[in-house]
């Protein structure tokens, strides 16, 4: 028993001794304020970064590591719904035209069109000009037949 007296009053002492230092300690730290000359550099220091992570990212687009969206390369022309989760897709990509079938589990190639065997050819023709743009030129113009 009298060790455990003992042992517990090292304790408190040690206890108090260390959160006092620790109390002296924190009393004598000098608080510094956030001048402008500190969010001027922060300030610096981010523009630097963002300018230095638009420039690898130019960089990178010009040398071709990151892809660029081209619309000519893929397009899809039209489609048709056979059920509630079943469709037919008619898709471009380059010079060909391919027929897709579109169900939630998998896509699947039903037929490869080429050349003459190409669907919608007179659209690619007016396909510079966009729907929406050549209806609007029409109703401004007065004509209103399709």
């Amino acid at each position: 028993m009298k060790v455990f007296i003992q042992s517990t009053v090292i304790y408190w002492i040690s206890t108090s001794l260390v959160f006092s230092a620790i109390v002296e300690a924190e009393s004598k730290q000098q608080v510094s304020t956030v001048s402008y000359t500190h969010v001027l550099n922060w300030s610096l220091g981010l523009i630097v970064v963002l300018a230095l992570f638009f420039f690898c990212v130019w960089l990178m687009k010009k040398m071709g590591a990151l892809p660029v969206n081209n619309k000519d390369s893929m397009k899809v022309i039209g489609g048709l719904s056979l059920g509630m989760r079943e469709k037919l897709v008619l898709v471009q990509v380059g010079g060909k035209q391919l027929v897709l079938g579109v169900t939630p589990g998998k896509i699947d190639k039903l037929l490869v069109l080429e050349g003459e065997e190409k669907l919608f050819q007179q659209r690619e023709a007016n396909d510079k000009e966009g729907d929406f743009s050549h209806k609007l030129k029409q109703i401004m113009s007065g004509s209103n037949d399709e």
